[in-house]
């Protein structure tokens, strides 16, 4: 008999969560990603950065499928899904039919409707987007010390890093770590310590989604770090020249050259592609382009359909009958990746599926060397709350620990360790030249 085809978009989270608990199930899968690789997401600033090189956090797909032989890796595009026909379509016209579909195409950029603020402000998604940002970052450092004028200096010297969520916090703070430690005795004309670093966010606090003291305590930690941290600063405008902001009210332009944006995510385009092709109706997909789920994490009227990650909006469905959103983080994408797994085999054996019930395995976000915030639920106690250098072993350790193989794991922790001991950042290597603004009469004097 031929036995059934379980076809998964996506090599994210979920879709790899999702692969791996069909190891042993009696179906053939095809894997269809439009990179080669899975990417640790969480420690994607850390390449940005220059903390790590890309090999360290990220494994091609094939090698991790090498010995599952049910799994086909593809390397395409999903352009379009015909739900009718059970199939879908990639960027070359191929089709690849599905007796049950997986789609955990994961999170882009959301620039809320200013697209034109990504040529200037890139986020941070892809090994592409880190080195992006890396390659920005170092060279307007290279800018500054080629220019004399000491006020066209200023913008280069600037950077603003816009969303003060987790990402937003680490990226803001490993950059000023790399301005006051890094490269202070690699430049001549320039101090790196004076760098600005801005942390702005148009709410009130810094990690919304933290407890309040928690929040307070991880802004203490950015400012002691040197981060200006700029809270209730609306972001109106995003140029070549910076960033206007609203505060209270009044309009105010901020200078700077390097803008990184961790302020928005949205769904990745498949979803409103898919709810097309589903006729679902207009409320089942909203602003961010996610899609309602069932209680099984099924489409409506489609239960050979499954979303997973960023691109469902699900609910938890709790023993005592209450329900309570689930988070866009990973660890929610690998537990639904393994419960839509899990409902397909019931659905293929006849049985009934169950309902998607998340963990909290709590939150996490460091600050920079030796800082952290930490908030973790403790069954019977409540919550575990707790900042500072044990947050951060905390957190390095937990990091290290959920990184794919045991090569990955050693390098991180040799390369943290060798930091941490020197300061140093050794994947600051930018490739290709750079082009410089014609020189000055001043600069054209100078011997």
């Amino acid at each position: 008999m031929k036995r059934p085809h379980v076809v998964i978009i996506g090599c994210g989270f979920g879709g790899l969560e999702a692969a791996r608990a069909l190891r042993d199930a009696a179906v053939d899968i095809t894997l269809i990603d439009r990179t080669n690789h899975h990417l640790f997401q969480p420690l994607l600033y850390q390449v940005a950065t220059a903390g790590l090189s890309a090999p360290s956090i990220a494994a091609p797909a094939r090698f991790l499928f090498r010995k599952q032989r049910n799994v086909t890796t593809l390397l395409g595009d999903v352009v379009d899904i015909d739900v009718a026909a059970r199939a879908v379509q990639l960027e070359n016209g191929e089709r690849i039919a599905y007796d049950q579909l997986i789609v955990a195409s994961g999170a882009t950029h959301s620039y809320f409707g200013n697209d034109p603020w990504a040529a200037h402000a890139p986020g941070l998604k892809t090994l592409e987007d880190a080195f992006e940002i890396r390659r920005r970052v170092l060279l307007a450092f290279e800018h500054a010390e080629r220019e004399t004028d000491t006020v066209a200096r200023e913008p280069w010297l600037t950077f603003a890093v816009i969303g003060a969520g987790p990402t937003g916090v680490e990226m803001a703070g490993t950059m000023a770590e790399i301005a006051r430690h890094t490269l202070p005795e690699e430049f001549r004309r320039i101090d790196s310590r004076k760098a600005r670093i801005l942390l702005v966010e148009g709410g009130e606090r810094v990690l919304q989604a933290f407890p309040l003291r928690l929040s307070e305590r991880a802004k203490d930690q950015l400012t002691s770090l040197g981060v200006e941290v700029l809270t209730s600063h609306k972001v109106t405008e995003i140029d070549s020249d910076g960033i206007r902001v609203n505060v209270n009210g009044v309009e105010q332009m901020i200078a700077c050259k390097t803008i990184v944006w961790a302020a928005g995510v949205a769904a990745s385009p498949l979803g409103r592609l898919l709810a097309r092709a589903c006729a679902l109706p207009a409320g089942s997909i909203d602003r961010a382009g996610r899609i309602a789920v069932e209680p099984d994490l099924t489409l409506a009227g489609h239960p050979e359909i499954s979303v997973v990650g960023d691109l469902a909006t699900a609910l938890s469905y709790e023993k005592n009958g209450e329900t309570k959103p689930v988070p866009g983080v990973s660890p929610a994408a690998k537990q639904m990746g393994r419960i839509a797994a899990k409902n397909i085999l019931a659905r293929i054996a006849g049985r009934t599926t169950q309902p998607f019930r998340y963990t909290d395995y709590g939150s996490l976000a460091t600050i920079g060397r030796k800082s952290a915030v930490v908030d973790v639920p403790v069954p019977l106690f409540g919550h575990l709350r707790f900042s500072g250098y044990f947050a951060w072993l905390f957190w390095l350790f937990v990091h290290v620990y959920f990184l794919i193989g045991f090569r990955n794991r050693f390098i991180v922790l040799m390369d943290w360790a060798w930091s941490y001991m020197t300061f140093n950042r050794t994947a600051r290597v930018v490739a290709g030249t750079e082009k410089f603004e014609p020189a000055t009469a001043s600069q054209k004097a100078k011997p």
